[in-house]
């Protein structure tokens, strides 16, 4: 039944009936809403900036299953479409709305105000305008719509008035309707074509050295045990992109590690030796591939995913199941005869106790400085096992993916698909995707110095996250190619580059209210994080480590 009530009212309570149960904004934006939305059950976020809120709405997205929702007004517009870059490269469901000049006050000058369109394009898959009352029932359930069909991404709704108050204090009489499918994603899980199917059976049964590569697409199907059992039934190696790491557990008897620019090397050789790669979700793209050089050319490849357009993108000759990850394995593990690859299986599995092997010193390294891989080590051995892990881009994603072990089936990790900072953000919507778990941000002091005003939004929402600072007052990872640019160059004012002034982000913590505690040597992280575990406050873990320290990256075909 429909009810006459305020564009406001309807607003609030259409976003509570799909579930909403947070939104991020940076204000003024849609106040007449906001103040509506009093009478529900939704918590609303204020943050510091408008890159902060898309990234919560993302974080909150990534864990809840649910669309996030972040607002900004006109002129925060084109600080909230950067933000969704990260989404978008991600495949994450998030719903961007702004206030723009209503149309009598476009193409005039408008205070404050520049096209939006263009700025959205890039990093959405749908952008409206929603000019008049009429178009909110429908604008809104097609955001849901499009953010949760296929591959999960952002999406945009441009609301009328600088504040996006133009039309929500007129009367509508619309009913409360929702699309039940689209409160989640993924919203639908189609099946395979039987056809394509047997072509893959087919594929399988020759092979001697399969490869199965989970990826993000696993993440977002849930596909993990659908991943393992195939593996287990065609008796192949399971390797993941960082984006899936935590859908296989690292004692898993197949688990062959991480793969790609920022996998490890044991993990691209198994890839670089395998007669039958096995893709699931995954859009093959050059950190994934290496750069396109791993399976070797001429591979066959078995590709499943839910978009059409990646099917067969970068390898030709590709079989491509169009269905929803898991349905896809589902089918594929009823339709294959089971098999056996037993000493493939031996031969990959050494390859990885090899390299871990090599690790071994490192990772015990009980000295001072600390090195991250030590501090990864040491994160593993106290991580609860209800935890979510939200990495950083760059060396935070490398160092935490690869050493941070996930041993509990309880255990999440996600990172930055490229945007440095996003994860303190990131981590403080989490949290409010899921406040009864532990929820751990693991960042450098470069990219937690983007959103540290971000630390007032956690204390006072009550938010409380875990944020691990690899501190090594720099930018290591750009050192090497800075070198290279300098050349036979003196040194000279290059620090002015890479090198930050030294921070105690404890007592910038503790300046905000929240809990901040120092480690300087390795004996002392496991009681500083016990302590942080147990403070009702959000919390920073200041880790001083070795200045400018380099990761070793993994081998990758070709490389010298």
């Amino acid at each position: 039944m429909s009810e006459k009530m305020t564009g406001a009212k309807y607003f609030a309570r259409l976003l509570e009936a799909y579930g909403v149960t947070h939104v991020f904004f940076m204000d003024a934006v849609l106040r007449r809403a906001l103040a509506e939305m009093e009478d529900t059950k939704i918590m609303r976020v204020l943050g510091h900036s408008e890159k902060g809120v898309g990234y919560m709405a993302d974080g909150y997205a990534r864990i809840s299953g649910k669309p996030g929702l972040c607002f900004a007004q006109s002129v925060g517009a084109a600080n909230l479409a950067a933000s969704l870059q990260d989404p978008y490269l991600g495949h994450s469901p998030v719903i961007a709305m702004t206030g723009r000049h209503v149309s009598a006050m476009q193409y005039r000058n408008s205070y404050q105000e520049v096209d939006h369109a263009p700025l959205y394009a890039p990093v959405t898959k749908f952008h409206g305008q929603m000019e008049v009352i009429e178009q909110m029932p429908h604008l809104i359930r097609q955001a849901f719509r499009e953010a949760t069909s296929g591959t999960p991404r952002p999406v945009h709704l441009d609301v009328a008035g600088f504040t996006g108050d133009a039309i929500t204090p007129l009367e509508i009489n619309q009913p409360i309707d929702v699309d039940p499918a689209h409160t989640i994603y993924p919203a639908f899980r189609p099946a395979p074509d039987a056809r394509v199917v047997q072509q893959a059976v087919d594929a399988i049964a020759k092979s001697k050295r399969p490869v199965i590569i989970g990826d993000r697409g696993v993440t977002i199907s849930q596909a993990g045990s659908a991943m393992c059992a195939l593996g287990e039934r065609i008796g192949a190696p399971v390797t993941t992109t960082l984006d899936a790491k935590s859908m296989i557990l690292e004692t898993h008897p197949l688990f062959r590690g991480m793969v790609g620019t920022y996998g490890r090397s044991c993990t691209n050789h198994v890839v670089d030796e395998a007669d039958l790669i096995i893709y699931l979700g995954s859009n093959t793209s050059d950190h994934t591939t290496a750069g396109w050089t791993m399976p070797r050319s001429g591979t066959p490849i078995i590709q499943i995913d839910i978009d059409p357009v990646e099917l067969g993108r970068n390898y030709p000759n590709t079989i491509g199941m169009l269905c929803d990850v898991r349905t896809g394995l589902e089918a594929l593990i009823n339709a294959v005869q089971g098999s056996q690859h037993d000493d493939w299986l031996a031969y990959t599995k050494k390859l990885v106790d090899d390299w871990w092997q090599e690790q071994a010193v490192d990772l015990n390294r009980q000295a001072s400085p600390i090195r991250p891989q030590q501090l990864c080590r040491m994160l593993t051995e106290v991580l609860p096992s209800n935890a979510i892990v939200v990495a950083d881009t760059g060396y935070s994603a490398l160092w935490s993916g690869n050493f941070v072990e996930m041993r509990h089936p309880g255990q999440t990790f996600m990172r930055a698909a490229g945007s440095l900072g996003w994860s303190f953000p990131a981590a403080i919507g989490a949290k409010a995707a899921a406040p009864d778990r532990p929820v751990i941000c693991f960042t450098g002091d470069g990219g937690f110095s983007y959103h540290l005003p971000e630390l007032e939004t956690a204390r006072r929402c009550g938010l409380k996250t875990i944020t691990i600072v690899n501190n090594n007052h720099c930018l290591s990872q750009g050192l090497k190619n800075l070198n290279i640019a300098y050349g036979s160059r003196e040194p000279g004012r290059k620090s002015e580059c890479y090198v930050y002034l030294e921070t105690d982000f404890a007592k910038v913590a503790q300046s905000f209210d929240c809990f901040g505690i120092t480690v300087e040597k390795p004996g002392d992280f496991k009681a500083a994080f016990a302590a942080a575990l147990a403070s009702d406050l959000p919390a920073v873990i200041d880790v001083k480590t070795e200045f400018a320290y380099q990761a070793e990256m993994a081998w990758i075909p070709g490389a010298k």
